[in-house]
């Protein structure tokens, strides 16, 4: 096609900007080649590259092999020597095969395409530009994917389907003018002009052919401009305008002329032939030489042997001392699998002794949440009841502390719920923009009390919908964006989510959060993921925290599969960055409610069961509802409260799920069989063995987590009255 040499421009400033490793004969004629290409002797420039392929095969240099096969396709191309061209074109994607893609990959199947569109075969070259265009997209090879386009263009315009190949046609010539792009638009012009004039638009066919014309000016392209003189002459010649079709078609015959004379001096139709002969005594020679070779590598072959057999007889010399070393060797392995069951018992210790730390671990956090519960639900009715000026910054403080130690405890249970390998991943449809946005809200009161700026940048070519876990990526995202804003000040914090892959339903996402806080040490960058490390002992004292931030971090990318990266400069900020996968969702989501639960007239005068076995949990959320004027009856076993519901009509339940005798899952369970309508809302302090959906599968409707959050307390009772 006309865009053939545009393509070779393009890979050749690829292929010559990269640096040979050195410089031999080979790349000695090939730039006598490309001269004499230029000076239009292609009878010297097929000589010099059929030698720059001789010294490539002695070098043993495929590559370089490859590259001069496809030159000299190259220049059986421009002599419309197709067939010749098509045999170099395979050869050299045969010795490209067994290499990661490169620039000549993608040059030899557009070449390859470009023949068979000469030849009509277009299928082919449809497969062929398909290839072609797939290798530099994994490239990014810049300014070649509308040559693509007008090649589709072209195939559906040889195919007849004319409104596909407009469209195609009509979006290349909406692309600016670059100075890459001015044949290619010129090109397209014309076809839209020709299409246009096979359906008698002669007005508008000449608009687009005067355009064609203007561009190819700047082009220098005598065959296309040729094409569009013969066609502008046929359509005046339509419109009766007699003048302008004789000029035109002179201006064409003319230009004609000059192309042939220029294609007749490249190469004499008996040097061709010559050329061919010889090609074909040297591979004739090449075919001896190879004979030879195999040859010698017989008569190798056969001292090969001689000197096999003598390396058995040695061999079984050695056999004999082998086995008086077996005998050492099995005394060894005796020995070796004693040792062995001693590390086997040794693990099991260790494995037993981590699972009772785990445990251990988890029941102390566990048992710490009933004092806990006392301590922020007694600070919270004292705050609410109007205390003291001078008593308001002990509860403030008091709360604070409360609320340190509880976050506290849940990070060791997160940390023991993943090495306990408790963890399970949700698989559910969530909008990644909308759940970055509420991220950023959450946390703008932190920012503007450190005075930092806080940004947000999500890439708009990211699906809308999502699968994956939105609840483990929302604890990773808020864990490291609160570190950020926490140890920077008066500075920056960013956030990027952008699109890093895009193959059918499956895409892959970078996630970057950058801030221009106190930054790590560099001989920190690993430990700081450790359990309770925050880099140094004056930084943990100075910011607080627990050290465990960044370890479930860590931990949470790894079970999604991702590795999270980390960069730091002291005084300058960190940055830390991870890539993880999603499938792509189909299925939208319902729009979020933002309005507030007026739970104050929702909870007015309803009646709630609250089944609760200690008493100061008991006096606590008892008076909490009854500050909202609900009516409350206390109970403390679970028999107690079967038959109290089965008697009695009840608003809403609380269960706790430790109960003495028959415990809080059981006791709904029974209620189930007989009151499928009442809520149940569980109270517990969530152990490793305890999680949310265990609960809800006995009938309960939700659950509330010890220590209370009194709103989330009241909003959950108010969301199922």
């Amino acid at each position: 096609m006309k865009y053939f040499f545009v393509y070779v421009l393009f890979f050749n400033m690829l292929l010559y900007s990269q640096p040979n490793e050195k410089t031999d004969s080979t790349a000695y004629y090939s730039s006598l080649s490309n001269s004499n290409i230029q000076n239009n002797n292609y009878k010297n420039a097929l000589l010099y590259t059929q030698k720059a392929i001789l010294y490539a095969t002695k070098n043993k240099n495929i590559k370089d092999q490859a590259h001069q096969n496809l030159n000299l396709g190259e220049i059986y191309y421009s002599l419309k020597k197709y067939d010749d061209a098509i045999e170099s074109f395979l050869k050299s994607a045969t010795l490209l095969k067994n290499f990661d893609p490169t620039p000549d990959h993608a040059a030899v199947y557009y070449h390859l395409g470009s023949c068979h569109m000469k030849k009509e075969n277009f299928d082919s070259a449809s497969i062929y530009f398909q290839r072609a265009k797939s290798i530099n997209d994994i490239l990014k090879i810049p300014d070649t994917a509308e040559l693509f386009n007008l090649q589709k263009g072209l195939i559906y315009k040889s195919k007849n389907k004319l409104s596909s190949a407009l469209s195609v046609f009509k979006t290349i010539i909406a692309k600016p003018n670059t100075l890459n792009l001015l044949n290619t638009k010129a090109e397209a012009l014309y076809q839209i002009g020709s299409i246009e004039a096979t359906k008698n638009r002669n007005n508008l066919a000449l608009n687009y052919l005067n355009k064609a014309l203007q561009l190819n000016s700047k082009t220098q392209n005598p065959e296309q401009k040729s094409n569009i003189l013969l066609a502008l002459s046929s359509i005046y010649e339509k419109m009766l305008d007699k003048n302008n079709a004789y000029s035109y078609l002179k201006q064409h015959l003319n230009l004609k002329e000059s192309i042939t004379i220029l294609n007749n001096e490249r190469l004499g139709i008996d040097d061709y032939q010559k050329f061919k002969a010889t090609e074909r005594l040297k591979e004739i020679a090449q075919t001896n030489y190879e004979n030879k070779e195999q040859e010698k590598a017989s008569k190798f072959s056969k001292l090969i042997s001689i000197l096999a057999i003598a390396l058995i007889s040695i061999l079984s010399l050695l056999s004999l001392s082998l086995y008086k070393n077996n005998i050492i060797r099995n005394q060894s392995n005796l020995l070796l699998k004693e040792k062995n069951k001693e590390l086997e018992v040794a693990k099991d210790k260790a494995e037993k002794a981590s699972k009772a730390r785990s445990e251990f671990l988890s029941t102390v956090s566990h048992e710490l949440r009933t004092p806990l519960n006392a301590i922020n639900g007694i600070t919270h009715l004292l705050l609410e009841e109007n205390p003291k000026k001078t008593q308001i910054d002990y509860l403030s403080s008091l709360k604070f502390s409360g609320d340190y130690l509880t976050k506290f405890i849940n990070e060791i249970l997160e940390i023991n719920k993943i090495e306990s390998n408790k963890f399970e991943i949700e698989y559910t449809s969530f909008n990644l923009k909308q759940l970055l946005i509420n991220i950023q809200n959450s946390l703008k009161e932190l920012a503007f009390i450190n005075n930092n700026n806080f940004t947000l940048e999500i890439d708009h070519a990211i699906p809308d919908y999502l699968i994956g876990d939105p609840t483990k990526l929302s604890q990773i995202i808020l864990n490291l964006i609160n570190n950020a804003l926490k140890f920077t000040k008066n500075g920056d914090v960013n956030m990027v989510a952008k699109l890093e892959n895009l193959e059918d339903e499956n895409t892959t996402l970078y996630f970057e959060i950058t801030d221009t806080g106190i930054g790590i040490p560099e001989d920190k960058l690993v430990s700081v993921f450790d359990s309770f490390s925050q880099g140094s002992i004056e930084v943990n004292r100075k910011y607080g925290g627990t050290g465990l931030g960044l370890t479930i971090v860590k931990k949470l990318i790894k079970i999604l599969g991702g590795q999270i990266k980390l960069t730091s400069v002291v005084g300058q900020g960190s940055k830390f960055s991870f890539e993880l996968a999603f499938k792509i969702s189909e299925q939208t989501l319902p729009v979020e409610k933002t309005t507030k639960i007026d739970y104050d007239s929702k909870l007015l005068n309803k009646k709630i069961l609250l089944v609760e076995d200690n008493r100061i949990n008991q006096m606590i959320t008892k008076k909490m509802l009854l500050n909202k004027k609900i009516i409350c009856e206390v109970i403390d076993n679970g028999e107690d409260a079967i038959d109290l519901v089965r008697k009695n009509k009840f608003d809403l339940v609380l269960m706790d799920v430790h109960l003495p005798g028959i415990n809080g899952t059981i006791a709904t369970e029974l209620i189930r069989t007989f009151d499928l309508n009442t809520p149940i809302i569980a109270l517990t302090a969530i152990s490793l063995h305890e999680n949310r959906d265990m609960l809800l599968s006995f009938g309960m409707n939700d659950v509330i987590t010890k220590p209370f959050i009194p709103e989330e307390f009241y909003t959950t009772i108010a969301e199922y009255i």
